[in-house]
């Protein structure tokens, strides 16, 4: 594979990876809630809620509490999470440089079982995650084409959204159908029909991107970073100019269990760090550019995030993003031009997070395949553009099936729950680390350690516990089958079982194809 990354490609691919899904496509989301009450009015936190119904025998509260204005403080408080997790990649990575991620430091200081499962929760991080941010770009780019065509250019509901999306927006009417020719939905066997062709479509076109090679697509994903920053400066620019401070009140109306909540879905945004640690046999100098990348994207984007959540809770009322992946577009609605460039940048930041997570997919893949994790066939690069072409496909096509069919809140639940418990077992590991093997050289250190190891866990467990009940089930049930293949096949085809993985085996590349 070619080094041919810096240290700003590395913070440009992070920036693409952070700025998109989380303040274009969850940041409404997150401030609206999406609780569907069952045998209570008030909205308690899932653990409490959960409590509750075993001691009490009353029924379970299932969705998410709203966080309203406070999704600004939500913001914060996943920042954090990040920045300890961060933190431990930054060392690890510095001390791994090798495809993998997570997966490979959990390989290299966890044991392998761990190493099977956190390669397997970030399956959900990127490979779900990308589902979510394909049905965020759909959203944006239905009310694109609608602003410049001044409503000339509309396509049906059931033709750009999946089934549960459809029947919200039915259900609600008004402005938020006024973007679709027809809500009238197609019926086949007698279930009605919807599926959402664009968020196919532009998965389609980052696999083939992807494998045409790393370099194209960091000079893409650069060209793209910068258009939508500018265009996160002037929606907070002249968005400032038409925020309407009674929309902040009430701050926090779910208390701060809700901003809880608003953190455990917007922390989605924050996990482009992680991606970039995936490129590590493609960077110059891993060792001081990879911990640069990660860190410098997380803090330039916390701040973008931040005021960009006050300026969207600002403007309109935080109820009506429900159930909208684009709420940035719906608060600038009343300027059809203003809605037009937010919308051309969301379709760009998007498209940037499209490129990054899918960009990281593969490689985690092709590292587990190395280790006979997975069949070999998952570990091919490509003889011509030097990528792995295998897994780039085969997580293009699963992607763009499922986003078809599923609605963003769900997809979005299940990434972070993953992505948080993966990043959990990497803040462990920099402690296991430093006293299995105290002496090793790390070019980068984690300060004040365990505190800042343990400050991560506490952090990421936090956060998982404020998820709603229904994501921890999935999440389980995700774990399960994981297992099953784990002890069915990888077990038996280990590298590390049969002897052969004696040492740093993970820095023999695989031989290119003939």
């Amino acid at each position: 594979m070619r080094r041919t990354l810096t240290a700003f490609d590395l913070t440009c691919l992070g920036i693409g990876a952070i700025i998109g899904a989380g303040i274009f496509a969850l940041a409404g989301t997150a401030a609206a809630g999406e609780a569907a009450r069952v045998g209570d009015s008030v909205f308690k936190t899932p653990v409490i809620n959960f409590i509750e119904a075993f001691v009490r025998n009353t029924d379970l509260v299932f969705g998410r509490p709203a966080a309203g204005p406070a999704v600004a403080v939500s913001f914060v408080v996943a920042a954090i999470a990040c920045a300890f997790a961060a933190l431990c990649y930054s060392e690890l990575a510095s001390m791994i440089p090798v495809s993998g991620s997570a997966y490979t430091y959990s390989y290299a200081t966890l044991g392998e079982i761990i190493a099977w499962i956190i390669g397997w929760d970030l399956i959900l991080e990127y490979a779900v995650g990308n589902m979510a941010v394909a049905k965020g770009w759909s959203d944006y780019f239905v009310k694109f084409l609608y602003s410049v065509s001044h409503g000339a250019i509309t396509f049906p509901l059931w033709l750009v959204t999946d089934p549960t999306t459809a029947a919200t927006r039915i259900s609600q009417g008004g402005e938020t159908t006024q973007y679709y020719s027809s809500v009238a939905l197609p019926h086949f066997l007698g279930h009605s029909v919807a599926f959402d062709l664009p968020a196919f479509l532009i998965v389609a076109a980052v696999t083939v991107l992807l494998i045409y090679g790393i370099h194209e697509t960091a000079k893409t994903n650069s060209t793209i970073v910068v258009v939508k920053v500018a265009v996160v400066v002037f929606v907070i620019a002249f968005g400032a100019f038409m925020v309407h401070p009674v929309n902040w009140h009430p701050f926090m109306p779910s208390g701060f269990g809700g901003v809880m909540s608003g953190a455990a879905i917007v922390f989605f945004a924050f996990i482009g760090f992680d991606a970039v640690s995936t490129t590590a046999e493609e960077t110059k100098n891993p060792q001081r550019d990879l911990p640069i990348g990660m860190i410098a994207s997380l803090i330039i984007c916390t701040v973008l995030y931040v005021l960009m959540a006050l300026i969207l809770t600002g403007i309109k009322k935080y109820t009506v993003y429900l159930g909208d992946s684009a709420a940035v577009a719906t608060a600038f609605a009343s300027k059809p031009w203003a809605q037009a460039l937010i919308s051309a940048g969301a379709l760009a930041g998007l498209t940037s997070v499209l490129i990054v997570f899918q960009l990281g997919q593969p490689r985690i893949l092709m590292a587990m395949a190395r280790d006979g994790l997975l069949p070999k066939f998952f570990a091919r690069i490509h003889p011509r553009f030097r990528t792995p072409y295998v897994t780039t496909i085969l997580t293009g096509l699963v992607v763009g099936g499922v986003a078809l069919f599923v609605d963003i809140g769900s997809l979005a639940d299940l990434t972070n729950i993953g992505t948080l418990f993966a990043f959990a077992l990497v803040c462990s590991g920099v402690i296991v680390l430093r006293r299995k093997d105290p002496d090793r050289v790390r070019p980068f250190r984690v300060p004040f350690v365990p505190l800042f190891p343990l400050l991560g866990v506490l952090f990421c467990f936090a956060l998982m516990l404020s998820l709603p009940i229904e994501t921890w089930v999935r999440f389980f049930f995700w774990l399960a089958i994981g297992l099953l293949i784990y002890f069915l096949y990888s077990l038996g085809h280990s590298r590390l079982r049969h002897g052969v993985d004696a040492g740093e085996t993970e820095n023999e590349f695989p031989p290119i194809e003939p």
